[in-house]
């Protein structure tokens, strides 16, 4: 015999239904979006590195050509050494310093206001930020007037010179995300609750002992994300580079994104292009995996 609630049992589930295709409906609008605008484009720049193409003729298929012929050009080398150094230096300074200007600010009154000056370059473009800094560095530029006029003639040929150039372009990148980085950590600190602070400090922790001890511990969540995404804006690094050097002298400067630029719109060989754009996903996704499940087992560990 039926019992009595099955009734209820099969409204249940009908209910249930109901609300997870509504649910799938509101969902579905978006994942067309993203299949549209990301994983199509992802896989027809798959396509294309397989093949040659000038963009004007149809896609010759060439099969692993293009990626036989990226790793062994030394200029793919030399660009893939500049990524690697502009993420190191970009996870030591800018993230750096900004962390200093945070901890240095965030418990003074008027902290605001000594961090804004750091923050008003983020405001700027990337060509923008090209531009400036290529005035102050360029040969006989700002920088060099002013040491000039200390009697110091000799000056260091800041954007010609290899590895000099990528330094000092990472310095400008730093100028820029400085402020980004310190108002992201002045937010993790301020809500780190008082408690423990107060407590660490009648312990006698001050200074460094209290930022190793207390504070550091209480910003490894967001430390994670300000890394992260550094890494992955560090090897997309792409407009500084084109407006201060070009890639130049030669493509002593190009990082991994400029010469998939290059190759692609400059020399029209879109199927050598589109294997670096492969390679340099590839890459990216790999370096954020590996990052992340890092901190993931930290935080289990810990």
């Amino acid at each position: 015999m039926a019992s009595a609630d099955e009734p209820v049992r099969a409204r249940s589930r009908r209910g249930a239904d109901r609300y997870r295709w509504s649910a799938r409906g509101f969902v579905a609008p978006g994942v067309f979006l993203v299949a549209v605008l990301l994983y199509l484009p992802l896989l027809w720049t798959t396509f294309l590195s397989l093949t040659d193409y000038n963009g004007l003729r149809d896609p010759e298929w060439t099969g692993i050509d293009n990626y036989t012929e990226m790793f062994s050009d030394p200029q793919f080398v030399g660009s893939m050494l500049n990524t690697l150094l502009w993420v190191a230096g970009t996870l030591i300074v800018p993230v750096g310093i900004g962390l200093g200007v945070a901890l240095l600010t965030w418990n003074l009154k008027g902290g605001t206001w000594l961090r804004l000056p750091f923050l008003i370059p983020y405001a700027l473009s990337g060509i923008g930020v090209g531009v400036i800094w290529s005035f102050i560095l360029g040969s006989n530029g700002a920088l060099d007037q002013a040491l000039a006029a200390f009697g110091i003639a000799d000056t260091p040929r800041w954007l010609l010179d290899s590895p000099l150039n990528t330094i000092v372009m990472i310095g400008a990148t730093a100028w820029q995300g400085v402020g980004v980085n310190a108002l992201l950590f002045t937010i993790g600190l301020q809500s780190i609750p008082k408690e423990p602070l107060e407590a660490a400090r009648l312990d006698g922790a001050t200074g460094f002992r209290l930022f190793r001890s207390i504070l550091w511990p209480m910003l490894r969540p967001l430390t994670a994300v300000v890394v992260g995404l550094s890494i992955v804006a560090s090897l997309k690094t792409f407009d500084i580079v084109q407006g201060m050097t070009k890639g130049g002298p030669g493509q002593s400067s190009e990082t991994l994104a400029l010469t998939m630029y290059k190759k692609t719109f400059v020399n029209s060989d879109y199927g050598l292009g589109s294997a670096i754009a492969v390679f340099l996903t590839v890459v990216t996704l790999i370096a954020s995996i590996l990052y992340l499940r890092q901190q993931l087992s930290s935080k289990h560990e810990g």
